[in-house]
């Protein structure tokens, strides 16, 4: 077990990665696509971290939620952040690679896309 999840790092893997990753570049991309800022983005990683430290218990043995009321919470609170840290990093650049998309498509006489993530205004 390491400091940043308590499952074995194939569970963490699976879980928080290929699940909670999917579901988080979905998301961020689902917010874009409605012109919603990413605030709106992290609010629902707050669930979908919350969701994914379930599955982690339900499915791996991770930590159970009633370690909030012993001594283990400020480890469960270790592994929440983490799995909340990296699917804001998976729905942030979603969202960004999204609205870059959608700017040069629904402006293309306004700007022009300078990287995956981001855009410029046309000059001349």
């Amino acid at each position: 077990m390491d400091i940043f999840y308590d499952t074995a790092p194939r569970a963490f893997i699976i879980i928080t990665l290929l699940l909670g990753g999917g579901a988080a570049w979905m998301t961020g991309s689902a917010v874009a696509q409605s012109w919603q800022p990413v605030s709106k983005a992290i609010l629902y990683m707050l669930l979908l971290a919350a969701a994914v430290r379930f599955l982690q218990y339900a499915l791996a043995g991770g930590t159970p939620p009633a370690a909030l009321a012993d001594a283990r919470a400020p480890q469960l609170l270790t592994y929440f952040l983490t799995d909340f840290a990296i699917l804001i990093t998976i729905a942030t650049l979603s969202h960004r690679i999204a609205r870059a998309s959608q700017m040069v498509a629904q402006y293309p006489w306004l700007y022009r896309r300078t990287s995956p993530i981001s855009w410029k205004r046309k000059t001349g």
